[in-house]
């Protein structure tokens, strides 16, 4: 029972911030093929990054991740529908309380339980996908995780991009 109310709240609270504290976006589409950068919970990266036309040129997606359940299924779903998707290059501030970006880490290094998708070694607490074993696993073998997770560092963030785009 306690639970099921907590739940509840959580749902309500949720609900309550996305309309209180909107966000602009949460992705941005860019020319390339083959990388995605994650800036976490750093939203001003991820404006800069899009405002930024060389790297948008050059990456085919940055977007923010927030959970470490909802955010990775769509981040699974999103490489499923891209197979060109290659790289992805986790950076900026991490998720206090989620950790999304170790969740994400431990996604691609461990993978998930196969009773109940728990996302083994996260934690965060509630590292549950919704995701199909498939696409997880597609997931896993398609991508290749560079971890710059604290790092806001632009030019950092560019020399990585430098790096996977020679």
């Amino acid at each position: 029972m306690i639970g099921i109310l907590r739940e509840k709240l959580e749902n309500t609270v949720g609900r309550l911030c996305e309309v209180l504290v909107p966000i602009k976006h949460e992705y941005h589409i860019g020319e390339g093929k083959d990388v995605a950068i994650c800036t976490l919970s750093s939203i001003d990266l991820l404006e800069t990054i899009a405002r930024n036309t060389d790297m948008m040129s050059r990456i085919l997606v940055v977007g923010r991740l927030l959970s470490e359940n909802k955010g990775i299924s769509t981040l699974i779903r999103f490489t499923v529908r891209y197979p060109g998707l290659r790289y992805i290059v986790v950076c900026g501030r991490e998720v206090k309380g989620h950790k999304t970006g170790q969740a994400l880490l431990s996604l691609h290094r461990n993978g998930v339980n196969i009773d109940d998708n728990r996302i083994i070694g996260a934690i965060g607490p509630k590292p549950f996908l919704t995701c199909s074993q498939t696409d997880i696993e597609s997931f896993r073998r398609q991508t290749k995780i560079y971890d710059l997770i604290g790092s806001e560092d632009l030019e950092v963030i560019k020399a990585k991009l430098s790096f996977l785009c020679q």
